[in-house]
């Protein structure tokens, strides 16, 4: 399918592990296929397959007593320009560890920016917020993630 590379780069942010990733993208377009009455066209198809991913990483975490954050020893995040420039030099550890201290939503928000590569519409559509509410909470993070990171240096 066309979007399940989207759908997957969101859920290997969430969860960090290729086979959970996988098995919930399978059971994303499943759910997606049995509901797609329900879809309405108010947002993107993409969006719409992440707000399911994302209940289903929820009932995954539920399921097996898992935490919804980013565990610090798993592999760091694909960054994209310009935020992979700033980045780059910085050491991926205290980017890591600054990121996972950072509290909800502005961690959820960095991560569907820069793994899963979603606009700010769309994240605000999967948060249940607006697009200017995405952004802000965006630039925040991204100034709480960068300071937290030069005070540790």
């Amino acid at each position: 399918m066309e979007h399940s590379k989207t759908v997957y780069r969101y859920l290997i942010s969430m969860s960090h592990d290729e086979d959970t990733a996988q098995d919930l993208m399978q059971e994303t377009f499943y759910q997606a296929m049995r509901c797609i009455s329900k879809y309405d066209g108010s947002c993107k198809i993409s969006t719409w397959l992440c707000a399911i991913a994302k209940n289903l990483w929820r009932n995954h975490c539920k399921k097996f007593h898992l935490e919804e954050s980013l565990d610090e020893d798993k592999q760091f995040l694909q960054m994209p320009s310009p935020e992979e420039s700033v980045l780059s030099d910085m050491n991926k550890i205290q980017i890591m560890k600054a990121l996972h201290n950072l509290k909800e939503p502005q961690r959820e928000v960095i991560y569907l920016r820069l793994s899963a590569d979603l606009s700010f519409r769309e994240i605000g559509e999967i948060l249940g917020q607006s697009e200017n509410w995405a952004r802000v909470t965006y630039y925040r993070g991204k100034e709480r993630l960068l300071e937290e990171v030069m005070k540790n240096e």
